[in-house]
Formats: structure tokens, C-alpha cells, sequence
């Protein structure tokens, strides 16, 4: 444009008169300004909807007021609530009880304090403890009063899982009520987990029969924001509702904006963030992403929520101080009010978050909108980085307190997230200051033994106050409920257990368990324990290996220390000796006191002496150079253990494909392709071997030595199994193959695919031939009894349908078949017919659970059933094995625990030696491995043999003819 052309017209010019044609101008351009001015002022960044605009009239006035004075009520209990006479969730009818001679562990000063004395239960609440008067309570109550003498035996609160789905994925899983995921979007926190959760789920009186009395129901974790979770209570309600079970239930479950006179109750929140969000909605095709995508939009939502929360600051601000000039309707929107609630403090974030990366995005999430997180779940590299939680929002001004971290104990490297968890996690964390939780997963992990949990981390060095308070007093803090669950105090909720043992012992079961000050077990079954089980646990010392997970940045070395050829060891106070011979596990030495301790010496990972130092002497001399001395300190030189049922040795990471060996073809849902043989080819577990995984290696440190490893598979068929040695570090080491072949192994259960009739019709056919190909060659050896048939079944029909086929295809050859079930969660229904056939049984799980339908007729054990499925089995002279669960295979270190576990929960009526079987002979005959005596491996214990005292620090290997220490 040419500035120097312009000119200002006249000041005196008049205007010309508005046309038709102005005036159109400039309606049109209000009527715009005007629309304008309506989205501006109703509308923030992201889209969001309110009611229609009214403007508050005097008489309105004190609503809108109290509405504004409880924005910023702070969540909690009125202050008078301790005040109560009477639980509200009193059930009429309930009689009062009086324990009396309990071990009362209060949860107080820090899960320190342990007082002798009595509890009066009334009216749903802890009415007194101490040393109450037995007269003075039948004079107050008379006969309504029901005394349980608890006979010195342990008594705590109520066990508080923080991180459940239970009722939104009840048991047995169905897909007519499995709810407790959304796939309608990544940010949904309007859903809310109480909507799905169903009150027929089998777990509530199996995780009751735990000690379990409360569970935060959560939302699962494909959603960056599931939704809302609940606290409720397992029991059964005489309502028989969802709602019923609530525990102090938010005012907004019977209203979108409940009344603000109301003081303000607790609120719950699941979040997710790292992989899991994407991974899960991948699967299903839903939406695509990365982490970035995940915290972005986090990020929005909570930029909506902050921009609803100061429109109502701002509109309160102007009510408060009396000015209601040109105020409408008060802002707020159903979509968005729960993360307004968060941003205001009121509600229990709880956030699945796993390694650094994530929960270093979500401290700084915190921090950018300014809300405090009440726990982060999985957090398996939380113990990393410790500092790092502590500077989330809030941790010193407003929460006093950094998150809470809730873990599982030894659950590790089912996916990447998981792979540098560590047992040392709750030491570590509680070192730093962090409150610990202990918590299931249920039904992915059971929540009927979440104090297992605790047991675990207590035996890798978590304290055992905060052990204990991991499930109980710190759980209930975190979930908002501290102050009427989760301690053994006058005035809190009548939840309460008594154990058979001390509660960090192996194996503690429930006596009685009380919700409400209503007992939950009718006639419970109770096992008879030895009084040293009342005892706090012994553990071993663990320092060393915490502080390489650290140092290691969560991978430290596993591998163990080979001897050299030809060098002699000698293991000084070695308490017992079990041996195998001919197949059998046999005590070959017991010393019945301290000064019977024997001597052993090895050679070449061959004992060639036990017994006196003196008799041994000839074999090795202490002062010897080359001599290795180790103190076993009372322990114990045992067989090695053997795995099954976890695919050790073909994955490293289950849900990395790449790390895996992967699934094999299956002719019933697959076409096989012919280069590898079409439908009458059949793959070997031993080609896809990998050796050195961290699960192996954690389970050989633990004195699993073995392994007995199918084919992955997803159907019918899986193929032949094989057996490796866990220490070897790669196949061609000598002793890396135990057998090559072992067993043909199939699955016969009720998936997606073809029918039960016909997966039994196939078996038949290749059972009976013509036998083609090398599918024929093997099916042939089963048939002759030459190998074994390894069978995965759950239901007990389905067992009989195979027991049936057994004997017609024996009638036929005239030959006896080897025969094993695995799995067998049914089995002991047939525990007669299985013991006549000569059917063993691999428990995989060892403690069954109805994960699904074909296997919910489970046989619970104690304290619901007088026996377990592992005692009914062997009461009927069936052959039984203990084998890990599937995706799991970080258990199968868990080995020896759960073998202990067996022997304790018997009774007495399982010897050492039976119950080392079940863990090593037995399933190296159920699974076809041939055994020789000499060539099997030793594991030298400290401190004891099974169980939570002893510590395994050297494997002697024959095989390999070498000593592993560790």
C-alpha cells in the first residue's frame, strides 16, 4: 500500500443513512458476537456440557452457599465418630462375642504393640480389650453372649486387599460377567467399578476363609482412567446387594451431586499408565498408542478438570463474599466431577504404574495439577528410585506422607514392566521411609493368601511389624479407612481374625474369622500345629543379596559359583540327610540334638562320607587349603526339586514374544505346514530350550534343580516334553539335558476351540492308529506304555471321559498305559477311581482356585474343608506332584514353600520324606523322567530343610560332577 496517498476524510462529513443491506450487517455480526460470547463463557478448552444457566434467587441463596463452604470440606469421618455405640453395618440378631486369652497384635505404634488379654465384640464394634471379666460380660449380655477361648493363639484385624477385582471378574470367570475393563475410550473416570461388581463370585468365601474381611474393588488397567473403585466387605449381607457391601460408601453413589451437608466420605480412583494401557487395548483393536500418548491424555483430562474447578472457585468466590450479580447455574458437569474431587484432595488415586519412566511422568502429572497420590500398584521399580516418590505432590504439606507402594512379593518378568522386580522391594522401600503394601490382583493373583504376600517379603527381610501391617493397618491408612478397620482398637469395626499359628508363619490359616462381629466360619476345620508355630518365624539374612539389586540396578547376577573338577567340600553341622534310592526319598541321617550334627563331604558333586568329623576326616582334612568348609548351621542336604507346569527354559519374559521360544502349530486349529510334517508332525519341547532365564536361575538358588518343560501351546496339542538341568548355562554343557524326551502332552478342556467329544474322539484316534508319521511313532510308545501321556484337564467329567478311554484302549493293546493329569483341580472327585486306574496327578496350581468353570468344584482344605486336594488324593493312594501355574513362572521358586506348605496343612500325616516327593520323585515318574540314584543333584540348606528358616547355599551336582555355590 502507498502511505503517501492515504487521506482522513472530513470530520464534519455527515454519515449516509443505513441501508437494508447495513442493517443486515449488523444484526448478522451481533448475532455472531452473541454466539461468541455464550461458547466463550460455557465452554473450556476441552468439550464439556452444563445445565442450563439459572440465576440463583435470594431463597436459593443458602444452597448455593452450602454448596460452595464444602468445596473445601476435607474427605474423612465427622469428628464425633468414634462417638458411635453402633457399627452401621450393625446386623440385627448378631450376638455379642467375648475372646478371651488371645495374642493381640493392635496394629498400633507402628505394628509394634502385642498385648495378652480379651476382646468384646458388640453390636459390629471392638467394645473393649484388655482383661475383661467373663462374669461381668454374661451379666451385661446373659446368655446371648457366645465366649471363644482362643488359647493364647494370635488374633489381628481383618486382612485389607488394597487391589482387588473381585465382582467385576468374578470366579469362575464367565463372559457374561467379565466388567471390570471398558473399551469405550482411555479416559473414562465417570465409570464406576460398584456398577459391575457382582455379588456371585465364588472368591468372597475363599479369600474370607484367608483372613481377607475388606478389598478395594478396582477397575482393571486397560484405561489410562478405569474409573471409580469401591472399599466393601466380603460378607454376605442379609440385602444380598452390591451396595450393601460398601464400606462407608460415597454420597455420590445415590446422587450425581449429593448433598454438600453432608460431610465429604472417602473416594477411590484406579489409573494406569506404562504399556499396560495400550498393550491390553491392542489386543482388542480399540486404540493405538505409546506413553506419550498415555499421558497426554492424562494430561487433557486433567486440564478439564482444573478448568471446571477454578470456573467454580471463581463462582464461589463471588457467592462467599455476597455478590450475585450476573451469577447462573453453578458450574460442575457428571463427566468430570470425580477428577474435580481429586484435584480438590477427596479422593484415593490409586495408580498401576511399574517401572521408573512411568512414575516419574505421573510425579510430575501430580505435581503440573496438584493432587496427591494415595499408592502406586505394581511399581516393580519403585525400590530404584525411591526419592522419586517422594516428591510427588503433597508428600510433605498436605499428605505428610510420600504414595504408598503396593507390590506383589516375588511375582516378576510376566511382562517387560515386571522384569527387574525384585523380592528385596519392601525392605528396600521401607528403608527409604516408604510405607509398603502387600496386595493380591484377585482372581490374577488369589487374595485368599495375600498374607502369603507378606510372608514372602518377611522372609527377604521386610521387618515384621510392617509385614504384617502391610495387609492390615498401612492398607487400611492408605485406603482412607484407618479409622474404623485395620487395628484392634475399642471403637473399629468388629473385623478381626484368630490364627492357628503366628501370622507370618507358613501356612497360617484362620481359626474363626469375625466381619461386623459376625463370625464367617461355620465348624472351620482346624489343623494342629506344634506351639513353636506361635512363634515369630526365623528367617535367613538376605543383606548381601538386597543390596546387589540395588546396586545392580535390579538385575544382579545369578549364576553360581562352579567348583572346579575335582575339588572336595565339606559341610560342617549338617542336621539331616535325605537321599534317593531306588527311586524313593529315604533319611539317611537325623540328628535328634545339636551334638549329633554331622559331617558330609563331597567330591566331584558326590558325597563320599557322612556322619562324625572324625570318621570323614580320612576323606578331606580341615586344614586343607583346598579343602571348601561351609557351616550349615543345623541345615539340612536334601534331593533337588522339581519343576513342572511354568514354561522355565522358553520364555523370559511370558509376555514378550520375542524373548520366547512362542506356540507350537495345533492340527485342531491349525494347517500344519508340510515341511515340517503337516498334521502328523510333533514338536519337541528340548529344540526350543534357553537356558540361564532369570526365573530358571532364581529357582535354582532356591533348590529347584530341574525342570520338566512342555511345549507352549494354546489348545489341544502340545507335543513332547523334555527335562533340563536349571544351573547349566547353555545345552551343550554337560548334565544341561536330563532326557531329551519325556512324555507326549496334550490339553483336553473346555477353550474357544473344538468341542470335549472331539478333542477325546482325536486322542482315541491316535491312540488306536493306524499310526502315521512321527505323531504315530510317539502315540504308538503311549500305547505300549513306554512313555507316559501327560493330560492338562480341570474337570472332574472330563477326567473320567479320559479314565474311561484308558481303559478301553488297555482292553484293546493289552497293555497298561502310563497315564498323568496335570491340572486336576476336580481330581480328588475321582480320587478312588484315579488310584485304580494308577493315575497320578500334578497339581498345578499346588492350591487349587475356580479360576474357571471346568474347574470350580474345588476342595478348599482348611478352614473350610477338614482335607486338602493334595491329602484327599494321597488318602486314596493316588500319586501326587506339585507343579507351578502357567504365566507365572517366577513361582516355581516357590517350590519348597508349597511343599511345606502340603506337610503342614496334613497334619502330621505326611513325613518329611512324602512330602520331598511331591516335589521331586514323584513328578520326575509322573512326567516319564528316568531317574539314577547317583546322578541326582543335592541342595545344602542353611538353618533348616523346607520352610520359611532355611536358605539354600549350595547345589552338589553329580551330573555335572561340581559343586554350585551361591
Amino acid at each position: 500500500m502507498d502511505l503517501q496517498k492515504l487521506h482522513l476524510a472530513p470530520t464534519t462529513r455527515p454519515y449516509p443513512r443505513p441501508t437494508i443491506h447495513h442493517l443486515r450487517i449488523v444484526l448478522a455480526s451481533g448475532l455472531l458476537f452473541l454466539l461468541f460470547l455464550v461458547s466463550y463463557y460455557t465452554t473450556p478448552v476441552a468439550s464439556i456440557s452444563y445445565r442450563t444457566a439459572v440465576r440463583p434467587s435470594p431463597h436459593r441463596a443458602s444452597a448455593v452457599l452450602a454448596r460452595c463452604r464444602q468445596l473445601n470440606a476435607q474427605a474423612g469421618p465427622p469428628q464425633d465418630f468414634h462417638q458411635r455405640r453402633q457399627s452401621d453395618r450393625f446386623e440385627e440378631g448378631t450376638s455379642p462375642v467375648l475372646i478371651q486369652n488371645a495374642t493381640i497384635w493392635t496394629g498400633a505404634d507402628n505394628g509394634t504393640e502385642v498385648v495378652k488379654g480379651d476382646i468384646l465384640l458388640d453390636k459390629g464394634l471392638i467394645k473393649g480389650i484388655g482383661h475383661l471379666a467373663r462374669a461381668a460380660a454374661l451379666q451385661t449380655y446373659g446368655d446371648d453372649l457366645v465366649v471363644v477361648d482362643a488359647k493364647g493363639a494370635w488374633v489381628t484385624p481383618g486382612i485389607v486387599d488394597v487391589h482387588s477385582h473381585m465382582g467385576g471378574s468374578p470366579s469362575p470367570a464367565l463372559s457374561g460377567a467379565e466388567d471390570d475393563n471398558s473399551f469405550k475410550g482411555n479416559i473414562q473416570p465417570w465409570l464406576r467399578s460398584l456398577d459391575a461388581l457382582n455379588t456371585h463370585d465364588d472368591s468372597y468365601p475363599l479369600s474370607i476363609a484367608g483372613g481377607v474381611t475388606t478389598s478395594l474393588v478396582l477397575p482393571g488397567s486397560a484405561d489410562a482412567i478405569g474409573g471409580q473403585a469401591f472399599v466393601i466387605k466380603l460378607r454376605a449381607t442379609a440385602e444380598r446387594s452390591s451396595s450393601s457391601m460398601l464400606l462407608e460408601p460415597p454420597h455420590h453413589i445415590n446422587a450425581s451431586f449429593p448433598d454438600p451437608n453432608l460431610p465429604p466420605r472417602w473416594r477411590h480412583i484406579k489409573h494406569a499408565c506404562g504399556a499396560h494401557p495400550y498393550v491390553v487395548d491392542k489386543k482388542c483393536a480399540v486404540y493405538d498408542g505409546t506413553r506419550m500418548d498415555t499421558f497426554w491424555d492424562f494430561r487433557q483430562a486433567y486440564n478439564t478438570a482444573k478448568q471446571i474447578k477454578e470456573r467454580q472457585d471463581a463462582y464461589c468466590a463471588q457467592a462467599l463474599s455476597n455478590d450475585w450479580e450476573n451469577l447462573d447455574d453453578f458450574p460442575e458437569d457428571l463427566q468430570w466431577e470425580a477428577l474435580v474431587d481429586v484435584l480438590r484432595g477427596r479422593v484415593k488415586v490409586n495408580t498401576h504404574c511399574y517401572e521408573a519412566v512411568d512414575l516419574d511422568a505421573f510425579v510430575r502429572l501430580s505435581n503440573e495439577f496438584q493432587f496427591p497420590v494415595a499408592a502406586f500398584h505394581h511399581a516393580s521399580e519403585a525400590y530404584l528410585v525411591p526419592d522419586l516418590l517422594k516428591q510427588a505432590y503433597g508428600n510433605i504439606f498436605i499428605t505428610g506422607k510420600p504414595p504408598a507402594i503396593a507390590l506383589f512379593a516375588i511375582y516378576a518378568r510376566y511382562k517387560r514392566e515386571a522384569y527387574r522386580a525384585s523380592e528385596f522391594a519392601p525392605r528396600v522401600l521401607a528403608e527409604h521411609g516408604l510405607t509398603v503394601l502387600m496386595k493380591s490382583d484377585h482372581p490374577a493373583v488369589n487374595s485368599r493368601y495375600l498374607l502369603h504376600e507378606a510372608q514372602q517379603a518377611y522372609f527377604y527381610g521386610f521387618p515384621e511389624n510392617l509385614a504384617i501391617a502391610s495387609v492390615t493397618s498401612n492398607s487400611a491408612d492408605v485406603l482412607g479407612m484407618g479409622h474404623r478397620i485395620g487395628y484392634v482398637t475399642k471403637g473399629y469395626d468388629a473385623d478381626l481374625v484368630i490364627w492357628d499359628s503366628h501370622p507370618l508363619a507358613l501356612g497360617a490359616t484362620p481359626v474363626q474369622v469375625f466381619i461386623d462381629g459376625i463370625p464367617q466360619l461355620d465348624s472351620p476345620s482346624v489343623v494342629s500345629k506344634p506351639d513353636n508355630f506361635q512363634q515369630s518365624p526365623k528367617v535367613p539374612n538376605f543383606d548381601d543379596e538386597a543390596k546387589k539389586a540395588v546396586d545392580y540396578d535390579g538385575l544382579p547376577p545369578l549364576l553360581p559359583k562352579k567348583l572346579p573338577f575335582d575339588t572336595t567340600v565339606m559341610f560342617m553341622n549338617v542336621k539331616a540327610i535325605q537321599g534317593i534310592h531306588n527311586g524313593t526319598i529315604q533319611q539317611k541321617y537325623l540328628a535328634r540334638e545339636e551334638a549329633k550334627l554331622a559331617t558330609v563331604v563331597t567330591h566331584n558333586g558326590s558325597i563320599v562320607c557322612y556322619g562324625t568329623l572324625e570318621k570323614c576326616s580320612k576323606f578331606a582334612n580341615l586344614q586343607d587349603p583346598d579343602v571348601s568348609v561351609i557351616d550349615l548351621e543345623g541345615g539340612s542336604i536334601l534331593p533337588g526339586l522339581v519343576s513342572f507346569g511354568c514354561p522355565l527354559g522358553l520364555e523370559h519374559i511370558n509376555q514378550e514374544p520375542s524373548t520366547n521360544d512362542g506356540s507350537v502349530y495345533d492340527p485342531l486349529y491349525d494347517s500344519i505346514p508340510d515341511n515340517i510334517g503337516g498334521d502328523s508332525s510333533i514338536i519337541r519341547a528340548v529344540d526350543g530350550l534357553q537356558y540361564g532365564t532369570r526365573h530358571a536361575l532364581l529357582a535354582y538358588r532356591s533348590g529347584v534343580t530341574v525342570a520338566v518343560t512342555a511345549p507352549i501351546h494354546d489348545g489341544f496339542f502340545s507335543g513332547l516334553g523334555t527335562s533340563f538341568s536349571l544351573g547349566a548355562s547353555h545345552k551343550l554343557e554337560d548334565g544341561a539335558i536330563v532326557q531329551e524326551v519325556t512324555a507326549v502332552h496334550v490339553s483336553v478342556r473346555h477353550l474357544s476351540g473344538p468341542s470335549i467329544s472331539t478333542q477325546i474322539a482325536v486322542l482315541r484316534r491316535q491312540l488306536r492308529g493306524p499310526f502315521k508319521g512321527e505323531t504315530g511313532l510317539w502315540f504308538k510308545k503311549v500305547r505300549l506304555g513306554q512313555i507316559p501321556l501327560v493330560v492338562e484337564a480341570h474337570s472332574a467329567d472330563v477326567i473320567a471321559t479320559l479314565l474311561v478311554l484308558k481303559k478301553e484302549i488297555e482292553t484293546e493293546s493289552g497293555r497298561n498305559m502310563r497315564f498323568t493329569i496335570t491340572g486336576g483341580a476336580e481330581a480328588y472327585l475321582l480320587a478312588r477311581q484315579l488310584s485304580e486306574a494308577n493315575v497320578g496327578v500334578i497339581l498345578s496350581p499346588a492350591r487349587p482356585f475356580p479360576h474357571v468353570w471346568e474347574g470350580r468344584r474345588i476342595l478348599p482344605g482348611p478352614p473350610i474343608s477338614n482335607n486338602s486336594t493334595v491329602m484327599e488324593l494321597i488318602s486314596n493312594n493316588v500319586a501326587v506332584g506339585l507343579g507351578c501355574e502357567g504365566m507365572w513362572s517366577s513361582s516355581a521358586r516357590n517350590l519348597p514353600f508349597n511343599i511345606a506348605w502340603a506337610a503342614i496343612e496334613s497334619g502330621g500325616r505326611l513325613s518329611k520324606e512324602e512330602a520331598i516327593a511331591m516335589g521331586s520323585t514323584n513328578v520326575l515318574k509322573l512326567l516319564g523322567v528316568n531317574m539314577d540314584d547317583t546322578k541326582v543333584d543335592l541342595v545344602a540348606t542353611r538353618g533348616g530343610d523346607l520352610g520359611f528358616e532355611s536358605k539354600v547355599i549350595a547345589i552338589i551336582s553329580a551330573r555335572q560332577k561340581t559343586v554350585h555355590m551361591f
